[in-house]
């Protein structure tokens, strides 16, 4: 695609996003009147559109890459379609705990969620700045480099650590409990979705394997 055809689809995209989302926030509260859920909309949609503003201009490769939805590996399918239910379970159901008043977060509970949940997209963020190759979908590209600087040398899957902080302090966000039930199976999806993509990468990217050795953690350092 040329650099004009991405600015078109990320845009059009972005604009999807914030119809959707906010569909699946609001629809099920049956109200706009839900300050829980303009903050997770806001504090979702809001970086999303400026690290998308920053990229296109710094990076449009990138955004070329994060742009392709169709996932090589069979592995992977499996992973994006369980992620896809899990997700939508867990935006729906915060919208109705508001609706019939299933729960009550306190406020500064709901605005310390809401920071670790920034840090969490800076993560992200910061990961996709040092890599390039940063892909949607799982795949080793010609000429792709190996990347072992900034958080890729703390761990092998830095953006995936940003990803489940982000998920699991979302429900906290929109101000429900009842949400974090749907997000549980997250973590296994996200060891599955890692453990395959390091499969791919020791077969297709040079260096890797020698990566692995010297970066022994893939999401928490010390543990795994």
């Amino acid at each position: 695609m040329t650099t004009a055809q991405v600015r078109l689809k990320a845009l059009f995209l972005l604009i999807l996003s914030y119809i959707g989302l906010g569909a699946l926030i609001f629809l099920p509260a049956f109200t706009l009147n839900f300050w829980q859920g303009w903050l997770a909309l806001v504090s979702i949609m809001g970086p999303a559109t400026l690290a998308g503003i920053y990229f296109i201009i710094k990076d449009p490769k990138l955004v070329e890459r994060r742009l392709r939805m169709k996932e090589k590996e069979s592995v992977q399918k499996g992973v994006v379609r369980w992620a896809i239910i899990v997700f939508l379970i867990a935006f729906i159901i915060p919208g109705l705990d508001h609706r019939f008043g299933w729960s009550n977060i306190p406020s500064e509970i709901v605005i310390t969620a809401d920071v670790l949940m920034i840090i969490g997209y800076l993560i992200v963020f910061r990961t996709l700045q040092t890599n390039s190759y940063a892909a949607r979908t799982v795949e080793v590209e010609k000429e792709q480099k190996l990347i072992t600087t900034g958080l890729y040398g703390i761990v092998r899957h830095p953006m995936y650590v940003g990803v489940i902080i982000m998920y699991y302090t979302l429900p906290i966000v929109m101000g429900s409990y009842w949400a974090i039930i749907p997000l549980l199976p997250l973590l296994p999806i996200m060891v599955i979705r890692t453990l395959n993509e390091e499969q791919v990468l020791k077969r297709g990217l040079p260096g890797y394997k020698e990566y692995c050795k010297k970066v022994k953690y893939r999401l928490i350092p010390g543990i795994w």
